[in-house]
């Protein structure tokens, strides 16, 4: 009798879970609980790459029309140079630029890839390499004998979600571009006050 009852007691605990394993209402939140985070790390995922190319083409733009407008002046000066951080500030614009890094520099091609430092000047009015100095420029700039105008522009973008807790080291991503420009007319670019 004894196994008997235990026999029902087992027939009814596996008759329990088949009808737990035959019933299918909860399926749709359980996978919904599965999928939803995912989901929703990758819209966030997308939202941040497709924000952080927005900015890497201001930044490009920015390096880049820095570069052509000081590259179609026959001499320049200090406040035209310091003036140039307004424009990168504008073309980046709506987006914070508050702690950009830009160096303008006026080099004298003489080699294939090598030249001399004429002039050059940063964000902050200083000047970030020597006069005289070594400067390199891409060999397929073909700019021998000739002034070339380079433009490095570095700006720090601030991932907005992508899991602050998780990775406090990765907040923060610098975009950089360095353009090079040719003179336009003459043969050199003069700072009168550099």
């Amino acid at each position: 009798m004894r196994r008997l009852q235990g026999f029902s007691l087992a027939r009814r605990a596996l008759g329990s879970f088949s009808s737990f394993w035959r019933d299918r209402r909860g399926v749709g939140g359980v996978e919904f609980a599965i999928v939803a985070p995912l989901l929703i790390m990758a819209y966030i995922g997308a939202f941040e790459i497709s924000l952080g190319f927005t900015i890497a083409r201001k930044v490009a733009r920015a390096s880049s029309a820095i570069s052509d407008i000081v590259s179609q002046q026959t001499d320049i000066n200090k406040t035209l140079l310091d003036d140039m951080k307004h424009v990168a500030k504008s073309i980046i614009a709506p987006y914070d630029s508050a702690n950009y890094a830009l160096k303008i520099t006026g080099i004298q091609v003489s080699g294939t890839t090598s030249g001399k430092v004429m002039w050059s000047r940063d964000q902050n009015g200083a000047t970030p390499y020597a006069v005289g100095s070594t400067a390199t420029v891409p060999a397929e700039l073909d700019a021998v004998n000739a002034f070339v105008v380079r433009t490095e522009l570095v700006v720090p973008h601030e991932l907005l979600l992508f899991a602050p807790n998780l990775a406090s080291n990765v907040n923060t991503i610098n975009l950089s571009k360095t353009s090079y420009y040719r003179q336009r007319f003459g043969n050199t670019i003069k700072c009168t006050d550099c």
